[in-house]
């Protein structure tokens, strides 16, 4: 059985804020299987957001191990990435979930994925999912000609672009801002 995947998630640090969005997009093979997922979670009161791609149960299942790590290590974000990316390498079970995660709070953007990277990713974007490459593609050129623009205007365009030209990317989006 095919799993219930595919999306694009973007985040951007500009001019002090932090903002993550994702397209509402799950497919199933070729087939949209679902055009309204939020696939953005806020934690910790919305000073940590989380963005996911991937299939959906794995992402869940992660979801649920980061936080686990954030309680462990006194809310910690990146200290919790990395001993959530060791245990997803290391276990058994962890290490067949087929999925990947942005983690930002107010002064870091992280990816995390399961082969044991935590990526502080370039020009603070950073992208995940199916049509990460259009979107970031998109952002860095909003952050290099458009600086004037905010944060979350950029992570809308970029999802706006990464939609227009991905068939895994739609145009349902939901956005969130770190609160600081």
């Amino acid at each position: 059985m095919e799993k219930i995947k595919s999306t694009t998630v973007v985040a951007i640090k500009h001019n002090g804020e932090v903002v993550i969005g994702a397209d509402g997009q799950a497919t199933l093979g070729n087939t949209v299987a679902k055009s309204s997922v939020n696939k953005i979670r806020k934690l910790q009161g919305g000073k940590i957001i989380t963005g996911f791609a991937g299939s959906t149960a794995d992402a869940f299942t992660l979801l649920e191990k980061f936080e686990e790590k954030l309680g462990a290590y006194g809310n910690n974000m990146k200290r919790a990435a990395v001993e959530l990316a060791k245990e997803w390498r290391m276990d058994r079970m962890l290490s067949r979930l087929e999925a990947m995660m942005i983690v930002a709070d107010s002064q870091d953007i992280l990816i995390i994925s399961g082969t044991g990277d935590v990526i502080e990713p370039d020009m603070e974007i950073a992208t995940i999912g199916s049509g990460s490459m259009y979107a970031q593609s998109a952002a860095r050129a909003l952050k290099k000609f458009a600086p004037q623009l905010s944060a979350e205007e950029m992570v809308r365009e970029s999802l706006g672009i990464a939609a227009d030209v991905c068939i895994y990317t739609n145009h349902n989006l939901v956005v969130e801002k770190v609160v600081k």
